[in-house]
């Protein structure tokens, strides 16, 4: 599930991080999102039966969709369940939206279904406006602490 957002009045937040380099740039993302969503992650860990990671790493298909209408420097975080050794969680999505009644095409048995126990839905929808608040506010610290980097090198030079 992909979820766009708007926040409003952050045109003084673009224009600094249009100021600085690219690369720059999506570093001082990459941290400030990182850091507002571990809120969310703390959250649905609570409750789900995987460990949940924040992570720039994604799956084949989310890095398809990330591409889609996005240009290549937009930064993208993928908050989700893993394997305790860091592989995905393939059936994740089982748990989280649950299944319907299953049947064994080869024999005809039944197997039941699983009802849907949702772990991550929950954690974003509480999250949501404390994570836009500290997002707003790291994302100026971060910008902060580049253009301080920025100018000791500089000294330096």
């Amino acid at each position: 599930m992909a979820v766009k957002m708007r926040i409003e009045g952050a045109g003084d937040i673009e224009r600094a991080l249009a100021a600085l380099p690219r690369g720059t740039a999506k570093g001082v993302m990459r941290r400030a999102m990182k850091k507002s969503l571990k809120p969310v992650a703390q959250m649905a860990e609570t409750v789900s039966p995987f460990a949940i990671a924040v992570t720039a790493k994604l799956t084949a298909r989310q890095a398809r969709e990330a591409r889609g209408d996005r240009g290549r420097s937009k930064v993208v975080l993928y908050v989700g369940p893993v394997e305790p050794d860091g592989a995905d969680a393939p059936h994740a999505h089982l748990y989280e939206f649950g299944t319907g009644p299953r049947v064994q095409s080869s024999t005809g048995r039944a197997t039941g279904s699983m009802p849907a126990r949702p772990f991550l839905r929950p954690a974003w929808d509480a999250s949501q406006a404390m994570m836009l608040a500290t997002l707003k506010r790291e994302v100026w610290a971060e910008i902060e602490k580049s253009l301080e980097r920025a100018r000791r090198k500089a000294a330096r030079a």
